[in-house]
């Protein structure tokens, strides 16, 4: 069981904590990975419409996700989001109760639907996770993203209609 709540001030510490080391792996975000902690906050926190922490049974931070427009004007009725998982809580539930959680939210915001823009195809887990939450992968970018270890990968537009 997890706990999901809005974002406080005094979680930044344990937020910088679990997405600090995913940017700097490169892997799955296209944010830089000498990102520094402002730049990350202006990011991850004071852009986004709002942004959420999960704690598990115990208190401990495991995830934490935005939601905001995904565009500004005629693209706001759409919903984006970034969502990232402690390594520790992978494989526990964390990462679908978010991705629940935020098409909640987004509907209670007013969005109609959700699109993430880029998600790398070697994320396996995250493509099937968002495919099993009714995401369909509506365009591939060839070679879109700049993977560490294999170089140039396709990356994913999904999106699902919400209401």
């Amino acid at each position: 069981m997890v706990d999901i709540r809005l974002f406080e001030d005094a979680d930044w510490p344990e937020v910088w904590r679990i997405v600090a080391p995913v940017f700097r792996a490169g892997r799955t975000y296209a944010v830089a990975t000498d990102i520094s902690a402002q730049a990350a906050r202006a990011m991850w926190v004071d852009t986004p419409t709002a942004t959420y922490v999960v704690r598990d049974g115990e208190g401990q931070l495991v995830g934490t996700y935005f939601l905001q427009a995904n565009k500004p004007g005629p693209g706001d009725h759409v919903a984006n989001c970034g969502y990232i998982v402690d390594p520790e809580a992978r494989g526990q539930g964390v990462a679908t109760a978010m991705c629940r959680h935020s098409q909640e939210r987004a509907v209670a915001l007013g969005f109609r639907a959700m699109q993430y823009n880029l998600v790398v195809a070697t994320n396996e887990q995250a493509v099937a996770l968002w495919q099993r939450e009714g995401f369909a992968i509506v365009g591939t970018l060839p070679g879109a993203f700049c993977d560490p270890d294999y170089g140039d990968v396709d990356a994913y537009v999904m999106f699902k209609t919400l209401v």
